[in-house]
């Protein structure tokens, strides 16, 4: 085997050592890519998960135990505010009713008694314990009803008729103490006491009274009508709770009652039918008003200072590819939620317009619920001169590009404006038509060498 003088081997090992460098070099000078700053317009995009919202929706339900003893509308029919859609027959409402305005009769013709100051301060203790109870139950049941404006109306409804009897009772107080003084007869206390027990008997009449007329369910809202509800909460009744302090029995506790004998689940029609039973609180129908829709975004924190009213949007449907929707920002909330993509969001809600196909085919109008994308477009800028997003990066909390200065690279720290997706705002640090690196920032050094 010959062998090679060891000068060529030396001379071998410089040229290899020669290549590898050069190939080197060119292959990070070949990661290494070049752009220029102009001037141009830029648009701030921010992106928000949102979902389709209604105007309005409204779920009417059995206000008592009973039958759906007919429905006049059909699901898909188009009602107006006030249109009767359905009534519920409860003859145990009926029964609450009468007894209760028999009761009140009876106290409105009844007069002073007679009866010893013992008797009338345990007549007292026993009313006001009655009424205490019956309030107390009622206000219970109320907090458990899942819509805010039925649960706000009774508690309101609640709320007056205790401070009725409130007063009522402390002058019938007043004047026990006064008859226990010498300075009353019982007559006059007697009177008092009754006024009292007919402020609580009022009040049991007026809700049962409220609850036969909520047999009528007539819609609350213009829409479009679906049959059940959305959740299968039920609400107890209020009048029965009241009834107590007449000496009824309250009824079991709230939430507990479902229409009777119905099933769910799973391939199960959760309407009720004409003729079917349900018990107080049962979803009969809903009425939804799409006549205006709207979005309900999740805007990140770092971006909710940006999302003012009038902001515009550009809306992406998951159920309506490549259709666009035009949407405007209304409002943007002050306090926080919880994101779906965790960490802190803000609700910002939308109108949303109809939306085209690229084609200019209208597109189909979405439906409350769906998922979609909001691009928001918060700010602006006409005419800047801008440099392409990639030729930006952070070093030490400061902006920075590499610019080329005779050939070679010069980092320079820049002040940025406006920030598309494209293209970034430059108000200071870098001149119209300046070349800047734009790919293998990472790759560069101060002072290297450049293409120009």
């Amino acid at each position: 085997m010959d062998r090679v003088p060891p000068r060529v081997q030396l001379l071998v090992a410089v040229l290899t050592v020669f290549s590898l460098t050069g190939a080197s070099c060119g292959d990070e000078q070949d990661d290494i890519g070049l752009g220029t700053a102009g001037r141009g317009d830029v648009v701030e995009v921010v992106d928000a998960p949102a979902t389709v919202t209604a105007r309005a929706a409204a779920t009417l339900t059995a206000a008592a135990d009973g039958t759906l003893a007919s429905l006049t509308v059909r699901p898909g029919d188009t009602v107006q505010a006030g249109q009767v859609l359905a009534v519920v027959d409860s003859p145990s409402a009926q029964q609450r009713l009468r007894s209760a305005e028999e009761a009140l009769d009876a106290l409105k013709s009844a007069g002073g008694g007679g009866g010893g100051v013992k008797n009338l301060s345990a007549t007292q203790k026993k009313t006001d314990d009655a009424a205490a109870k019956a309030f107390g139950e009622a206000r219970k049941a109320a907090q458990v009803i899942a819509d805010s404006g039925v649960r706000a109306g009774l508690l309101a409804q609640i709320d007056f008729a205790e401070r009725s009897y409130q007063e009522a009772a402390a002058s019938a107080r007043a004047v026990i103490a006064a008859v226990q003084r010498g300075l009353a007869s019982v007559t006059k206390a007697m009177a008092a006491l009754t006024t009292a027990q007919r402020s609580q008997a009022q009040a049991a009449y007026d809700l049962a009274k409220s609850t036969v007329d909520a047999l009528t369910l007539r819609a609350p809202v213009a829409g479009v009508v679906q049959l059940g509800g959305t959740s299968a909460a039920a609400a107890p009744s209020i009048t029965d709770l009241l009834g107590a302090a007449a000496g009824g029995q309250a009824p079991a506790a709230a939430g507990a009652a479902t229409a009777a004998g119905a099933a769910a689940g799973p391939g199960v029609d959760p309407a009720v039918p004409v003729g079917g039973q349900v018990t107080a609180g049962t979803a009969i129908l809903t009425v939804v008003d799409v006549s205006q829709l709207g979005l309900m975004a999740e805007i990140d924190e770092t971006d909710v200072l940006l999302v003012q009213p009038g902001v515009t949007a550009r809306v992406e449907l998951d159920a309506a590819p490549g259709a666009t929707y035009e949407a405007t920002v209304t409002s943007a909330d002050v306090l926080p939620s919880t994101s779906a993509r965790g960490g802190v969001s803000y609700r910002s809600r939308l109108t949303l317009t109809q939306g085209t196909f690229a084609d200019g085919r209208p597109a189909p109008a979405p439906r409350p619920g769906m998922n979609a994308v909001a691009h928001l477009q918060v700010r602006q800028i006409r005419d800047a001169v801008t440099v392409p997003a990639a030729a930006v990066f952070n070093v030490g909390g400061k902006d920075v590009v590499w610019l080329v200065r005779d050939g070679r690279a010069v980092q320079a720290t820049v002040t940025v404006g406006v920030a598309g997706q494209d293209r970034v705002q430059v108000l200071s640090g870098v001149a119209d038509g300046d070349r800047v690196v734009v790919r293998g920032t990472d790759k560069v050094t101060q002072g290297m060498d450049l293409p120009r």
